[in-house]
């Protein structure tokens, strides 16, 4: 998933902010559950994406639905808002995340399969590569897709080892039209 050069801004700023005061673990953890609530309500994401609501229900309502949070999350949410931005509140928080991840060293990874696999048939797929790292701590995001027929789709960062069906019939068949 791309993300926006604003969510990157908003991100390295809070990420800024969080390491001078040392308060970046407590608002990853609250981002985590910005994103957790902007991915669960579809009413949320369409009540901030209209923009003929005024900015300040918006605000309102945001810190109603965040009022548990920091001083410095809820802050960010309200100036998101104002901004005009609450539309890129799941973006940032998804990239506060993974900025933080990234200078823990944790390893983003993708595996998608055509059905569900067992949770040994996972470790057997991730100890078979060397992108991923052994001993590393990661998060593993599982897809279900039916439409690449068998095999998986192992994503580790920017790499991808794209061993599905679907993707061999295709080399197959651009194979004969060659000949």
């Amino acid at each position: 998933m791309l993300t926006s050069k604003v969510a990157k801004r908003y991100a390295q700023g809070l990420l800024d902010f969080t390491n001078e005061s040392g308060q970046t673990s407590a608002v990853f953890a609250e981002m985590k559950d910005v994103k957790k609530v902007m991915s669960e309500s579809e009413d949320l994401n369409k009540f901030f994406k209209t923009p003929y609501i005024d900015a300040k229900k918006k605000e309102d309502v945001a810190k109603e639905i965040f009022k548990g949070f920091s001083p410095v999350s809820q802050n960010l949410i309200t100036l998101v808002i104002r901004q005009g931005r609450e539309n890129q509140l799941k973006n940032i928080a998804q990239e506060f995340i993974n900025k933080v991840e990234d200078i823990n060293g944790v390893q983003r990874i993708t595996l998608t399969t055509a059905t569900q696999l067992s949770k040994e048939n996972i470790d057997q797929i991730l100890k078979s590569t060397d992108l991923v790292k052994a001993g590393s701590n990661f998060d593993l995001n599982l897809t279900i897709n039916p439409d690449i027929l068998g095999g998986y789709i192992l994503r580790v960062g920017d790499q991808q080892i794209d061993a599905s069906v679907k993707s061999k019939l295709n080399n197959i068949k651009k194979d004969f039209h060659l000949n």
